[in-house]
């Protein structure tokens, strides 16, 4: 028979191309990566991984092994999360992925909720962009991730993943306090400024491209909290997620609703082979009380 954790070896280096990230994947050396996929081919009596340069290759049978092995191990998921709906029981690990601002305005609450209502539930959190979100998803590296969907960069949901809306986050327009702009403003009158934008290459900052053609954004910085420093400063101006933004505004700046408002979808995403699990459904219920929370917090 062959060994599960072996399987678990051969998927990350099919999913990583390399022993090293297989590893951090797996959260173990690299060394130990190789010892299993050398077990596993004494096991199968089959050469399953070839040196190409600095990489591992996998051979033609390394392949089609690598594709049973993610099915085997998205059933092996499926039959933890059945045993543990049996159970009734909320227990076990639950890994969360999670957007910067996320992991600061709804995990801390929603983490410490699950604390104090199911002790014998351990968590963790890995802080990601949404598309590194789905994929660790996906590759059954966490258990639940939760992203930020901007209709103009849409997500696609890979088969086999479930999500659920937690709901709109709206983004405004921030200002210096003595700006031309009153209180709201269209998108067609945002091409003169000199923006503050996420660094490129980040969702929001493919977002603002898209959401405002002809943008050149001349700072590009990834903490909210920064942007309104350079704001403040009188160096721009950015758009920033409501979510993102403490409800006191600092000194010198000042709010901008813009027309059509600018928003993202905030949701929760899961295996759905992991779908009974009662941790899953007890995440999920803590992620949208925090959020419950965080828009009476956070008002328009």
């Amino acid at each position: 028979m062959i060994d599960l954790g072996r399987l678990r070896a051969l998927h990350a280096v099919a999913s990583y191309k390399t022993v090293v990230a297989a590893g951090e994947a797996l959260h173990c050396t690299p060394s130990a990566v190789s010892q299993q996929l050398s077990k596993l081919e004494r096991e199968t009596g089959t050469t399953l991984v070839e040196k190409d340069g600095r990489r591992l290759r996998l051979t033609e049978a390394g392949q089609m092994l690598a594709r049973h092995a993610e099915k085997v191990l998205a059933t092996v998921d499926e039959a933890e999360a059945a045993l543990a709906a049996h159970r009734d029981t909320v227990t076990g690990r639950l890994t969360v992925a999670a957007f910067a601002t996320a992991c600061r305005a709804l995990l801390p609450y929603a983490l410490h909720r699950l604390a104090s209502e199911h002790p014998q539930l351990s968590t963790g959190l890995v802080e990601v962009n949404p598309h590194e979100g789905l994929d660790v998803l996906q590759r059954g590296h966490v258990d639940l991730a939760v992203l930020d969907d901007w209709p103009e960069v849409a997500l696609r949901y890979p088969s086999g993943v479930a999500h659920v809306e937690l709901g709109w986050d709206v983004a405004d327009l921030i200002v210096p306090s003595g700006h031309r702009f009153g209180d709201t403003v269209p998108r067609s009158q945002l091409l003169g400024e000199r923006w503050i934008a996420a660094p490129a290459g980040d969702v929001c900052h493919q977002w603002l491209l898209r959401a405002i053609p002809g943008v050149q954004p001349d700072f590009h910085v990834g903490e909210f909290e920064t942007q309104l420093t350079l704001i403040a400063a009188g160096l721009g101006v950015a758009v920033i997620p409501r979510l993102a933004r403490s409800k006191e505004l600092p000194p010198g700046v000042r709010v901008v609703h813009v027309t059509p408002e600018p928003k993202r979808r905030v949701v929760v995403a899961w295996r759905e082979a992991s779908a009974a699990r009662p941790a899953i459904g007890a995440a999920v219920e803590a992620l949208r009380q925090s959020w419950v929370r965080a828009g009476s917090a956070h008002p328009a």
